[in-house]
């Protein structure tokens, strides 16, 4: 599953971790995350996020 980079402030969503302090279980894409969650470190929307290659 591909992570995906907040364009504000940097914080990596990584699928493989999953967001544990807004209840998102491992293994979540982001694709899949609900519609109102938002960045953890900046509270960016989903639509401020774009795919990383890392």
């Amino acid at each position: 599953m591909k992570k995906y980079v907040c364009d504000l402030c940097g914080y990596i969503y990584d699928p493989a971790e999953g967001d544990p302090d807004s209840d998102v279980p491992a293994g979540t894409s982001f694709e899949d995350l609900p519609e109102d969650w938002v960045c953890p470190v900046c509270g960016a929307d989903k639509d401020e996020f774009s795919p990383t290659e890392d």
